[in-house]
């Protein structure tokens, strides 16, 4: 056996090793929680708790990495219905399928957001997603100060800005590029400037960036801190990270003190008005790049793959845009009513969004006992939905394989919860305005300014770990629009 074949071995080996190990503390769980289930008069969610110790955990993720998850969901609700019991991340689980099934999990006060623990060890234990009552309320009204329609407005020009500068220095010029390492660099760029201040010569952006490549890939990884694991290398590289967000959030507190700054400059000064402490605004920071870096670079991303691969599609968009374009003046910004123009392109996106959803699927975990679809979920357990059970949902968007933007000229023929990219209810993804003027203001000065094509061996397949990526980044040839 060679050395590569070796330490291949050892690799799985270790990854074996250290999913029994990290697995053991909660081995009790596994086998006892819910112990009360048998005297309760509704039974609990048809299925099995599968191997002992890992449960589905080790088969979901690498359903996920070879990009059958869905077929591996689907699996289980032929066996056992669209509510079913599983074991994830030492958790029993219930699985719950469907519209009904989406607004349930949104909307229910018994049920709270749950990160799997490497995603609290790398991002935090308190972002807006963990806190609950009063708490969240009062975080989420300081993001969406900043994250609103009207503050989003205002952000129009700064993006058209971040995207004419990224294209100029990693496009202009080239023969080829790789889509989704481009759209990482860029869409961290844009939140880096018009949310958190940090200015294109900053060296703690810099900094940020290059952490963030490397802690994002951790956030659904084994839990084990050893040497050379993927987990104890993006735990480092979080913790460099917070080190530079605490940095930041000390400039900026001796700014706000000396009156050199106001509350509404950016959304960390304004945590630091709220008297947030400082640990729960590094949580919230982070928390912030790790949703706003790589859901918008895969939406942006994934956009460009169909519309390679759908050439009428294509062709509508980049009518649209050129109407557009031609109304401005040689480096004019784009505006809000420009944007409001892009009906085709923004259903296009929406299309995409059906197809590849950034997110696979949510967590939630029950905080009291709780009924739904005939069977008992008990206190303790996890609730899971996935995405694409609705998105490809046959009675939902009939041919869901076909990507057709269409699908979205009337919002209103899509059943409630039947479409969820950005969550629903009272915890629906603050981030979504942003993230489509992000997207629009991107996709307007790609279309415009060059013509690509999948170059040679790249054939658009992805996986997810646990966000989708494609194979070689999406390598595309390019060339100017003159």
């Amino acid at each position: 056996m060679d050395v590569d074949s070796t330490t291949m071995t050892m690799a799985a080996a270790l990854a074996i090793v250290a999913a029994l190990l990290v697995s053991l503390p909660v081995l009790y769980r596994l086998l006892f929680a819910g112990a009360g289930d048998k005297t309760s008069k509704k039974a609990v969610p048809p299925g099995s708790f599968g191997l002992p110790v890992v449960g589905h955990t080790l088969s979901l993720l690498g359903a996920l990495r070879s990009n059958t998850a869905e077929d591996w969901l689907r699996r289980r609700v032929a066996a056992y219905g669209p509510v079913s019991r599983l074991s994830l991340f030492g958790y029993r689980t219930a699985f719950l399928v469907g519209p009904a099934a989406n607004k349930f999990l949104f909307t229910s006060p018994a049920l709270t957001t749950m990160n799997t623990e490497a995603f609290r060890r790398m991002v935090g234990r308190r972002t807006v997603r963990d806190v609950v009552g009063d708490e969240h309320a009062r975080v989420r009204a300081m993001m969406v100060q900043f994250l609103r329609l009207d503050a989003v407005k205002r952000y129009v020009a700064g993006m058209d800005a971040e995207v004419r500068r990224h294209l100029d220095a990693h496009w202009r010029g080239r023969g080829a590029v790789a889509v989704m390492p481009s759209m990482k660099s860029l869409t961290f760029d844009v939140m880096s400037t018009v949310l958190f201040g940090l200015g294109r010569d900053s060296a703690v952006r810099r900094e940020l960036s290059a952490e963030f490549q490397q802690l994002v890939q951790g956030i659904w990884s084994v839990p084990l801190n050893l040497p050379f694991t993927r987990f104890s290398r993006c735990l480092a590289a979080s913790r460099r990270g917070r080190r530079a967000v605490a940095a930041v959030i000390e400039e900026r507190r001796a700014k706000l003190e000396r009156g050199e700054s106001s509350p509404a400059d950016d959304i960390i000064t304004h945590m630091l008005s709220k008297g947030l402490a400082d640990e729960q605004i590094t949580d919230n920071v982070m928390f912030l790049m790790v949703a706003a870096h790589d859901t918008s670079a895969a939406l942006i991303t994934f956009l460009l793959r169909h519309l390679d691969a759908n050439k009428d599609a294509y062709a509508k968009v980049l009518h649209e845009q050129e109407e557009i374009a031609r109304c401005k003046a040689a480096g004019e910004a784009l505006s809000w009513e420009d944007l409001c123009k892009m009906r085709y392109t923004w259903a296009a996106a929406m299309e995409t969004l059906r197809l590849v959803p950034p997110a696979f699927s949510m967590l939630r975990r029950a905080l009291t006992d709780v009924e739904y679809g005939g069977y008992l979920i008990p206190k303790g357990w996890q609730v899971m939905y996935a995405t694409n059970m609705t998105h490809w949902d046959l009675a939902i968007f009939p041919d869901p394989g076909r990507f057709d933007p269409a699908r979205f000229e009337d919002p209103s023929a899509i059943p409630p919860y039947g479409f969820v990219p950005f969550g629903g209810g009272a915890r629906i993804c603050p981030g979504n305005e942003f993230s489509k003027v992000e997207t629009l203001v991107a996709v307007h000065h790609i279309v415009t300014r060059f013509r690509w094509k999948l170059a040679a061996g790249c054939d658009g397949s992805f996986s997810r770990s646990p966000m989708p990526y494609p194979s070689q980044g999406l390598l595309i040839d390019i060339e100017p629009i003159q």
